[in-house]
């Protein structure tokens, strides 16, 4: 996670900088829904493409995992936006639902069980 999170800061100060140029200066995130949505759409349209593409992102790459769904094809975009918004309910209570998977049989987080996706090694 921490090598996909550089590439998100990377990609969200350049969403940052093109919102600037188009004279959204005076936006804040977390204050203005809008522009919030914006940069999460960038930070989903960025793992969902890496997901769809190859089934796993620069980080994953590093860590030999993909992402697959119950059949073992990659996600499509409808599981690929289910995982990606109840990651932040995995987050959320102190990372319970990524912790959650050193216990699960299949070593699953709560957002793989929600998603119907796991991963597996390569």
């Amino acid at each position: 996670m921490v090598y996909d999170g550089i590439v998100v800061l990377a990609l969200l100060i350049l969403a940052a900088m093109l919102a600037l140029l188009l004279g959204m200066g005076q936006h804040t995130a977390m204050k203005d829904p809008a522009y919030t949505a914006y940069l999460l759409s960038v930070w989903f349209l960025y793992l969902a493409w890496c997901w769809r593409k190859g089934g796993m992102t620069v980080g994953m790459r590093a860590w030999r995992v993909r992402i697959v769904d119950a059949a073992g094809e990659k996600p499509g975009w409808g599981k690929s936006a289910i995982r990606f918004l109840f990651s932040f309910v995995s987050a959320l209570p102190a990372g319970l639902g990524f912790l959650w998977s050193l216990f699960e049989p299949r070593k699953r987080t709560w957002h793989d069980i929600i998603s119907g996706t796991r991963l597996v090694r390569f």
